[in-house]
């Protein structure tokens, strides 16, 4: 009875240290790449984190052929990087291969988007600063028709009062 009980013992013991091993090793393999913003124009700054314990060593980094590889520094869950994107970037989805310690790469297909240029925030998109000459005349015409209606009212208004003898 205390022999079956003993292996009894064992077994769950092993069966437990076993399945908690590879958990443990996993959760120091890179995982969860996050790169932001997810569309960005040539020249921007992409902030990328990785998860993962083996990111915070020495050496980690990311790389992509958008960007130059930046170095991850660590971080409360892994490691970030902020990257800039080449001038002469394809415009496009990009894939980031996160390479941290002695684990295999991770490598997330599409992880952002390089478009050919940006807006200018805040301004609705305008690509000019100031009234061109179409604001200008379209300004110039609302004035002189409220002139003009302001003056056809009043010469109405004192034509009436004429006529009534006011």
């Amino acid at each position: 009875m205390r022999t079956a009980r003993a292996l009894a013992v064992a077994v769950t013991a092993g069966t437990v240290l076993g399945l908690a091993a590879p958990v443990a090793s996993a959760w120091d393999d890179p995982k969860n790449i996050v790169a932001m913003p997810s569309v960005i124009p040539r020249g921007g700054h992409l902030t990328v984190t990785v998860e993962g314990k083996s990111c915070m060593t020495p050496g980690s980094k990311i790389t992509s052929d958008a960007f130059p590889d930046a170095q991850l520094t660590p971080t409360a869950s892994g490691g970030s990087a902020t990257a800039i994107i080449h001038k002469h970037a394809t415009p496009g989805a990009h894939n980031i291969t996160a390479h941290c310690g002695s684990k295999p790469p991770l490598t997330k297909p599409a992880a952002f988007t390089v478009i050919h240029g940006g807006v200018r925030g805040g301004l609705g998109g305008s690509s000019t600063t100031g009234a061109t000459s179409t604001d200008m005349a379209i300004g110039g015409g609302l004035v002189a028709a409220a002139v003009i209606g302001g003056g056809v009212f009043w010469l109405r208004r004192r034509s009436e009062n004429a006529s009534r003898g006011i």
